[in-house]
This record gives structure tokens, sequence and C-alpha cells, in this order.
């Protein structure tokens, strides 16, 4: 990280500082983890909204995790023009869209066309979930990236481990 743009509280500071908000935090994400929905598919939703946010925390944490899940890395590298790449579901393209949305939301409404889509894709459930998820890494996003957490050491750089 540049110096001039130092951390302005660490994350063991922050979880320190406010652990009830951390434990808010990761028992959305265990709930979005246990719902059933692809985790291949929940990691490029953070990845990409990390990306819109610009928190390069959250973007290395995920990047991390979803090497460790096999998540090819065409899929990794292309993330940012998914729209355009051509190697996407209809599926993952329908997700894409709704987390592109959501993290727009301040700026323009969510197209009704956008959602249609979703739910042509997925179950009541499955966008329940979806969402949740990317409400919990905006949040997230928001935390570390104000607060510039120092993004973690690129999984390249670690022994292999197995995928949790």
């Amino acid at each position: 990280m540049s110096t001039a743009n130092p951390p302005r509280m660490d994350r063991a500071a922050f979880e320190g500082a406010a652990p009830q908000a951390v434990a808010a935090l990761v028992a959305l994400g265990q709930a979005v983890a246990e719902s059933g929905l692809d985790r291949q598919l929940t990691e490029l939703l953070k990845i990409r909204v990390s990306q819109i946010n610009g928190c390069a925390f959250c973007l290395q944490y995920h990047l991390n995790l979803a090497r460790r899940l096999a998540v090819p890395a065409a899929k990794l590298d292309l993330l940012a023009t998914w729209a355009e790449a051509g190697i996407y579901s209809a599926r993952e393209c329908a997700a894409l869209a709704w987390a592109e949305a959501l993290s727009h939301m301040a700026t323009r409404p969510v197209d009704d066309a956008v959602h249609a889509e979703l739910t042509r894709h997925f179950s009541p459930r499955e966008v329940a979930h979806l969402t949740a998820a990317i409400a919990n890494i905006q949040a997230w996003n928001r935390i570390a990236g104000a607060l510039r957490f120092a993004p973690p050491i690129p999984v390249e750089s670690l022994a292999r481990q197995p995928a949790p």
C-alpha cells in the first residue's frame, strides 16, 4: 500500500473495537454460505462488487478465496468486463447484473428487467440470499475501504492449502 494512503485502522483493531458488528456481519456471511448457493458464484459477486467499490482489502481477500475454490482463472481475469467476456453462464450473468444494479442504487434505480432476468434463473430463496451476500460485501467494502485495511497476502504467495 502506498504511504500516501496509510491504513486508518487495521482489521484486528477494528475487530477489537467493534466485535458485535463483526459478529453480525460474519453471521450474515455464514447464513449465505449455508444457503446452498454456489460458493464460486458468491465469490464472483463479492469480487465484482469490491472492484466497483474500490476496496483493495476485500478484492484481494475474495480473490484468495475464489482461487482456493478453483474458480477458473479466466473468470477472475475477465470479471471487470463480464458482460462482454462471453465466458459466464446466463445464471452468472444474471447474478452479476443484479450485483452491479445494487452497487449503483445511489445513482440509478434498480431496473425491473435486471430483476426479471434474475428471477428467471434463481428461486425467491436464492434471490434473497444473493441480495444478502451483495449487501454484506457492500458493508465490508465500506468498512475496509474507508479504514484502508491493508490487503491480505495474495494466495499465490501462500503455500497451497485445501479449500475450506
